[in-house]
């Protein structure tokens, strides 16, 4: 398997396991547990973050375009 689609692999899944994490945090009654998953979610997004930057400046992954000035300034005020 070329090294392209194993990093793809794990970028997909790594997110799959964030959300399942994510879940698991909202769900959770018991703040000590919560806190060790929310400690293990942050490693996997910070691995995530650093794999993704590998894999875009081989031209691996292509991310979505950037968001316009005003695109950003709509969003804001519906949150605000």
């Amino acid at each position: 398997m070329e090294e392209k689609y194993m990093v793809n692999d794990i970028l997909q899944n790594s997110k799959d396991f964030a959300k399942i994490l994510n879940d698991t945090i909202l769900e959770s009654g018991n703040s000590e547990f919560r806190q060790i998953i929310v400690a293990i979610r942050n490693m996997i997004e910070n691995f995530e973050g650093e794999l993704y930057k590998i894999a875009e400046s081989k031209g691996y992954y292509l991310s979505s375009k950037k968001a316009e000035e005003s695109e950003i300034i709509e969003l804001k005020k519906m949150f605000i």
